[in-house]
């Protein structure tokens, strides 16, 4: 299973979610870094030190990082779903298809919504 950190605004139901199917999940909270305002590009760099794909809603930034600074231990950027079942659901399955994770950026976005 996956080494992931979740920053500081991913919502906190999807990491149990995730914790439920077998990943190692470790929040911004949780290492203590929360409050702090730091940059998107030491959240990577913290994430790849301790060899965890960062898992973030702040898509824009980090596509561009992804650009700059290749060399990571992944990047999940999703869409917001508030189904976190569903969101976990699809983090698990693009994980699976894309281990490993090092040096990837991974999208799971939200299905179309039916007519």
């Amino acid at each position: 299973m996956a080494r992931l950190y979740a920053d500081e605004q991913y919502p906190y139901p999807v990491v149990e979610f995730l914790r439920a199917l077998g990943h190692d999940v470790l929040t911004v909270q949780e290492a203590g870094r929360a409050n702090q305002g730091i940059p998107d590009l030491d959240v990577l760099a913290f994430a790849t030190s301790e060899n965890r794909a960062v898992l973030t809603q702040n898509r824009k930034d980090f596509f561009q990082l992804h650009r700059i600074q290749p060399d990571h231990a992944g990047i999940i950027a999703c869409t917001n779903d508030r189904n976190w079942e569903a969101l976990a659901n699809r983090i698990q399955t693009a994980i699976t298809a894309e281990e490993p994770l090092q040096g990837k950026l991974i999208r799971v976005v939200r299905p179309a919504m039916s007519p």
